[in-house]
């Protein structure tokens, strides 16, 4: 059996990040509550008679005993004896026919009445139900003037005097649209916060560090904002129309390289610190791959982006796109993909011909190395001594060598091409990949001896992640403006190293 954890934290969080939803279905069913009382719902009108019992003496039958008036309880006795006389259907039916309602039965007469005692005192009241306002005071009226008869006639020595007669009702009793639209409200407001901590309960989605935890105790490294949700992550573009604008624009871009929002940018250099920490040993080159459980985890992304990170920091970068069945490196850098890993490895160009140059703006530069032309063999050739050669004669001239590598989940391209790194970077995309996708990749991992450096957390928003959007939003406007100068110092140096050249 697995655990079944609830966590009333992230429950509460879910309600009121939804709160605009239960707002909205609780107001629905309150109108629709409210249109369904007022067109559906037939009104009813009351009228009422009220009795006081004289119980001075009392006899029944051959029986007699005497009564004190201050005797609470024998007086609710005799009421109930009252209630009784009133329901049996010789009282009901002469009722009916001093009254003139010829449409009624005893039967459906007596589920019009209520009767009972007023306080718990002598007084008792009889009150007829019905969708008729003058047929309601009739009938009532004529329990007043029956019911005392027939007390008489039964029980000797007492008898039940009208305290007040029943008048025509100027309003209906029921249905009361405030009570039912209240109501409601009230189980809109019920349903829909219970719908919420249901899909909370059995949502497999990872939101945070909480559901990771669940899993792995594997450190979570970085997380790279969402850079395309102002609702979210507004901290990168803020509020009004220059800033959707900027962000229509933003959804266009591939995210990599130069024009990083600073959020994300420090992100990734953070990502590189914590990686570069990650090797103990003295080896001169780390390959480092990079994979995901699921496709669409931006895995691709950060591979270039980390890259660009590395070749900043001074490190000679080569970046190997290792996904032959979905290549996307090479589209989002502009380069050619006419020939690239594929057609190295199934020898129809050189290992010179194929690695790209990639310029950065200050001047830097890393190497990339395109998938190529889609083989039908993709598994084989990763899996090949060819490959493995490469690997080991790069490994000789650069410091790091990245390898995008397929999501796990989806082929076994990413467990065979691991074999060849030093270590692996598992992406997670927030809000998107699910817990069984994520345990189940760790495991493969591990079942092959593949080591796994850490977790990125992509797409990341202001929650469970340690960081707020308060944090962010703080440490954006305090250094924003640091990276502009940054920024300017580097474009003048390279200027003037130009110029010196």
């Amino acid at each position: 059996m697995d655990e079944f954890d609830i966590d009333l934290g992230r429950i509460f969080r879910s309600v009121l990040d939804r709160s605009w939803l239960v707002a909205i279905v609780a107001v629905l069913c309150a109108l629709i509550v409210f249109v369904g009382t007022f067109f559906f719902v037939t009104p009813k009108y009351e009228a009422a008679a009220m009795f006081y019992v004289n119980n001075n003496s009392l006899s029944v039958a051959d029986a007699s005993f005497s009564i004190s008036s201050g005797d609470l309880s024998t007086s609710r006795n005799l009421v109930k004896s009252y209630l009784v006389i009133l329901n049996t259907r010789e009282t009901l039916d002469s009722v009916l026919d001093y009254a003139g309602v010829d449409q009624l039965t005893y039967m459906q007469l007596g589920k019009m009445l209520t009767a009972g005692a007023v306080n718990e005192t002598e007084i008792f009241q009889v009150v007829v139900t019905s969708t008729d306002p003058g047929e309601a005071e009739k009938l009532a009226n004529a329990i007043a003037y029956i019911l005392p008869k027939r007390i008489d006639t039964i029980i000797d020595g007492t008898s039940a005097k009208i305290v007040s007669s029943a008048v025509r009702p100027s309003r209906p009793s029921s249905p009361s649209f405030t009570k039912n639209t209240l109501i409601g409200f009230l189980a809109g407001l019920l349903l829909s916060v219970g719908a919420i901590a249901l899909k909370e309960v059995f949502d497999i989605t990872i939101r945070g560090e909480e559901d990771i935890a669940r899993i792995s105790k594997l450190p979570i490294l970085a997380a790279v904002p969402d850079m395309m949700s102002p609702g979210k992550g507004s901290y990168y573009y803020g509020n009004g129309k220059k800033q959707e604008k900027q962000r229509k624009q933003a959804v266009r871009q591939a995210w990599v390289g130069d024009d990083l929002p600073f959020a994300a940018t420090e992100a990734y250099k953070l990502l590189r610190t914590k990686i570069q920490y990650s090797f103990s040993d003295e080896k001169s080159c780390h390959v480092v791959g990079i994979s995901s459980a699921l496709s669409g985890e931006g895995k691709s992304t950060t591979s270039i982006n980390l890259s660009h990170a590395m070749a900043q920091a001074g490190q000679k970068v080569l970046l190997i796109d290792c996904d032959l069945r979905r290549p996307s490196v090479a589209t989002k850098l502009k380069l050619s993909q006419e020939y690239g890993l594929s057609g190295f490895l199934t020898r129809q160009v050189s290992l010179e011909q194929i690695a790209q140059e990639c310029r950065m703006k200050h001047g830097g530069v890393y190497y990339v190395i395109a998938a190529g032309r889609i083989p039908p063999n993709p598994t084989e050739l990763l899996n090949s001594v060819r490959m493995e050669k490469m690997i080991e004669r790069m490994a000789q001239e650069f410091d790091y060598i990245i390898l995008d590598l397929p999501p796990v989940e989806e082929v076994s391209d990413a467990l065979v091409a691991a074999k060849l790194a030093d270590g692996v970077l598992l992406t997670v995309r927030q809000d998107y990949c699910n817990r069984p996708a994520l345990e189940d990749t760790i495991k493969q991992f591990d079942f092959v001896n593949g080591r796994i450096l850490g977790l990125l957390m992509t797409y990341a928003q202001d929650r469970g992640l340690g960081y707020g959007k308060s944090y962010y939003k703080h440490y954006y406007h305090r250094y924003g403006k640091y990276r502009h100068y940054a920024k300017s110092y580097e474009e003048a140096y390279h200027e003037q190293q130009n110029v010196g050249k």
